[in-house]
Formats: structure tokens, sequence, C-alpha cells
């Protein structure tokens, strides 16, 4: 693996794992474009993401989403330095659609192929944010698929921490906005929902305190749906907000307090985090609250940054072309990607 001395390539990413089209044109840590088609309005009606409407969506998308990050970046085809694709985790076909039509784009123009690993890109979404960013820090990983503490060391190198042994805190959070009978997607709309919760409502607090970096949603979910399971069998009203604010906290709170005492823990004194739930308000607020309170700096990408997007692919893409390390046309989609192979320095996405 050969470094590449190029202090700013100009990176084409493109993110197809889940129902989100996307392409953007970073140049070193500067966003030139950033472009989303997103089918999400049609998988609502169904109540979560259909793998096939997904692919199919992204199929017809995906040139033209392309097309517009090119022509809104202000380059041609052939400043290009590289193409950066998500090829795992995520939905199988729709994985393929993206990693197919950037190998074809790549091999067309003669350029470089970089296989990202989508939580890879999740973690590179900070240095958007803060250009100046270095490490080492910690970073909060809190997805739908994870939710981990990692100590970030280099560009490269991560240890983890802790992590959930069992559901991911965003998974959680769509299993109780259904059983609240909130549309999908559960994390914007229990948000919404919380803030309007006038009474607290008893939850478990998963490992507070004890369990070292670890966490554990599973107990705080099935409280969840005993408490109104029980309530309508006993004919009695429940107030959702108050269900979805004690439940947003129950969760939350205790990702902060442990984020902050790794922070502590390992004399670091810089704070990033990453995936979709680090979008939610009441985390914002409450990661800003206990930074500033123990003296540590905060990097939060926008909120558009921490769901799934494809400037978070061309940054992590910026990290692997400065590392030589590129695909080649053998490159193929990968629906599972352990947290630990994420964590590791991908070649050529194998």
């Amino acid at each position: 693996m050969e470094e590449n001395s190029k202090k700013n390539p100009i990176i084409l990413g493109i993110e197809s794992s889940c129902d989100e089209t996307a392409a953007a044109i970073v140049c070193g840590r500067k966003i030139l474009s950033d472009e989303i088609a997103s089918s999400a309005d049609i998988q609502a009606l169904y109540g979560g993401v259909v793998p096939e409407i997904a692919s199919r969506a992204h199929t017809d998308a995906i040139a033209a989403v392309v097309e517009r990050a090119v022509k809104n970046a202000g380059i041609t085809y052939q400043d290009i330095d590289a193409v950066a694709v998500t090829y795992g985790a995520g939905l199988l076909g729709a994985l393929l659609v993206g990693v197919s039509f950037a190998k074809a784009f790549a091999y067309a123009l003669h350029k470089p192929l970089i296989a990202v690993n989508h939580i890879r890109g999740h973690l590179a979404a900070a240095y958007l944010d803060e250009p100046t960013l270095h490490p080492p820090f910690i970073t909060l990983l809190a997805s739908g698929g994870h939710t981990a503490i990692l100590h970030t060391k280099t560009e490269t190198e991560f240890e983890l921490l802790g992590g959930t042994l069992d559901d991911a805190v965003g998974e959680a959070f769509d299993k109780v906005a259904r059983v609240l009978g909130l549309p999908y997607p559960g994390g914007p709309h229990i948000e919404r929902a919380a803030k309007e919760g006038k009474n607290v409502i008893p939850m478990p607090k998963m490992l507070k305190g004890n369990g070292g970096y670890n966490f554990s949603y599973s107990g705080l979910k099935t409280a969840v749906i005993n408490y109104c399971h029980t309530c309508t069998q006993r004919g009695e009203e429940y107030s959702k907000a108050d269900v979805a604010a004690s439940f947003q906290s129950a969760a939350i709170d205790v990702l902060v307090e442990k984020t902050v005492f790794a922070a502590k823990g390992r004399g670091v004194y810089a704070v990033t985090a990453g995936g979709g739930v680090a979008a939610n308000g009441y985390l914002r607020e409450q990661l800003a609250r206990a930074c500033e309170k123990n003296g540590l700096r905060l990097v939060l990408p926008e909120k558009r940054y921490c769901t799934d997007n494809a400037a978070m692919i061309a940054a992590e893409g910026v990290t692997q072309y400065k590392q030589g390390n590129f695909a080649d046309l053998r490159l193929t989609a990968k629906a599972s990607l352990s947290l630990s192979m994420t964590l590791k320095t991908e070649q050529n996405g194998k």
C-alpha cells in the first residue's frame, strides 16, 4: 500500500446502502457539492424500507444524481482523482447498484476506485465539519445498526472501547416508534413527540454506571412495549409524548455519560459523534452541555451529514486515497460487515 502525496484530492463519493441515492464531490475536506435523491416517502407507506423498491429507486436515480454532483461542483469528470463508493454494510441489492455504477464510472475514466465501509464514512463525517480536527479523540457511533464508543487514535486506527450487547440505539428508536404508532423513520418522530412530554415514566437505565463502555437496549425497548400494552389491556390512556420523552432520555443520557467518561479516561480533549442518531437534537444538546462542563472540545457534523450521505463517503475516500488503498474491478457489495472489520484499514474492500 503506497501513500499518495496529493494533499487535497478531488473525490467523488457514491452512497446507496439503504434508501438514499447520494453523490458528492469533496476536495480534501471541503465539500464542493452534495446531492441526494431519497425514496423515504415511498418506503414510509410500507412502515420501513422495502429492499426491492430501494434498489429500483437507486437504479433510476444514480446517473442523474452523479451528474448533478459533478456539475454543481463546477468541475469536469477528468478533474476527479478517484471514485469512492459504499460497498457495505447495507441492503445488498441497493449496494450493488452503487458499486456497479462506481466500477463502470471509474473504469471508463481510468480513475482509481476506493471501497468504503459505510460506518467508516460516518466516522469520517466529523472532518467535514471541522477541517482542523486531528486525532486522537473519542467518537460516539450511534446508528440504526451500531452503537459504540471508539478511541480514534489516527485517521486509520481505532480502538473499540465498548458497544451494544444487543440492539442498536437507532433500531430501538424505530421499534418504539412503531409501538407508539408513529411513522417511519422513527427517530425524528420520537424526537418531535418527546418535546411535548410532561411526565417522567420510569425506564431502565441500561448498564448506567457499570458495564464499562457497553450498552444494552433490548430491556429498554421491552419496558416501553410492556408499559404501552399494560395500559391498553387495562383500558387506560397513556401519553405518547410522555413515553417518547422518557424513552429518549433513557436511551441517550447513558450515551452522553459514557462518551464523556471515555474521553476523560483516555486523556483526550475532543469528542465527535457519527451515525443517524447523532442528528437527534436532544443528544446534540446533552452532549454539548456535558462537553462544555468537562472542558472537552465537541465536533458534531451538521445533521444532514449524520444521516446517510455521500459527502462522508468521499471524506473517508480522501483518507484511503492518501494511503494508496485502492480496489480493483473485482469489488463486490457486502450486506454485512462486522464492527471489528470496520475498524481495520481495509484493502480492496476485502
